[in-house]
């Protein structure tokens, strides 16, 4: 009994953190997502009507919704895995007996996480810029038309893909990189007796030892590149032509932009569900193939 209350007691903080910062706000937009709550019922609550739930489905048949949530998985399905096999490359390179400067380049390539997002996507604007950008300045040099990278609807995405893999893949390269410093050298020792090649190393030892490393990376990245909004708030505004909307560029436009709380906490609950979805179908797969 005494046991069972000091594991409560342990745990309580935690919990209370959880409590405070993760379910009370959940809680608190499922009950606001089937109301009217607006400018009007922030002045006086009296003007809070219950409205079920149209908020959801009238986002259900907004085209806007549906715009907003395919470039957020178009973003998702591109970027994740780029950003994954970015930082497992660069963490093969700086694990490897073979490289040099090995701090400096952990250092550098670990430098724009800690970057702000803000300052950093108004440099890329500028380097993207039509007219006076630095890409387009290089592509000028080779015989290659300046490209409208922001104001573009095909390259706009792209674009913002790009900044967000270079900003981010950092973190998940420094987890990758504990990762491989945790698998044993034996294993490798015992694959070249045998004979295997590099290739055979990586794909027999390497990646199998690196499933756990894998899945938390997976979910992290998922969870952070489903909220896309600091990247299109700054260098596009959701343009052009509303190809760089996001999920949680839509909740903000709609609660305050256009005051619409009600709408705004449909937006946000829908785009927790929608994670909820996809973490737990990771986890499951990845449950799944452990037991394989």
């Amino acid at each position: 009994m005494k046991a069972g209350i000091a594991g409560w007691l342990f745990v309580a903080p935690a919990l209370t953190v959880i409590a405070v910062f993760f379910a009370l706000p959940v809680l608190s937009a499922l009950a606001l997502s089937v109301t009217d709550f607006d400018i009007y019922a922030l002045a006086d609550s009296r003007n809070l009507r219950f409205v079920g739930l149209d908020n959801y489905i009238g986002l259900l048949v907004n085209p806007l919704f549906w715009r907003a949530l395919g470039n957020t998985l178009y973003f998702v399905v591109v970027g994740v895995p780029l950003s994954i096999m970015l930082s497992l490359g660069s963490a093969l390179l700086l694990n490897s007996k073979l490289g040099w400067f090995k701090p400096f380049f952990r250092t550098a390539y670990f430098a724009p996480v800690v970057t702000t997002v803000v300052a950093v996507a108004v440099i890329w604007r500028y380097l993207f810029h039509t007219t006076y950008g630095l890409v387009n300045w290089i592509l000028s040099i080779i015989g290659i038309h300046p490209v409208d990278w922001l104001g573009d609807p095909r390259w706009a995405m792209p674009t913002i893909i790009l900044f967000a893999v270079w900003k981010n893949f950092g973190y998940n390269m420094i987890i990758f990189l504990a990762g491989l410093q945790a698998i044993p050298e034996d294993l490798y020792e015992a694959a070249r007796i045998d004979g295997a090649s590099r290739r055979h190393q990586f794909q027999h030892v390497t990646l199998p030892m690196l499933g756990p490393t894998l899945v938390l990376v997976g979910i992290l990245t998922l969870a952070g590149y489903f909220q896309l909004f600091a990247e299109p708030y700054v260098m596009t505004q959701g343009g052009p032509l509303q190809s760089t909307v996001s999920v949680l560029y839509l909740m903000y436009e709609q609660g305050f932009k256009w005051w619409n709380l009600g709408n705004a906490s449909a937006v946000a609950f829908l785009l927790f569900v929608l994670m909820s979805i996809v973490t737990s179908g990771l986890l499951w797969l990845a449950r799944r193939r452990d037991v394989q």
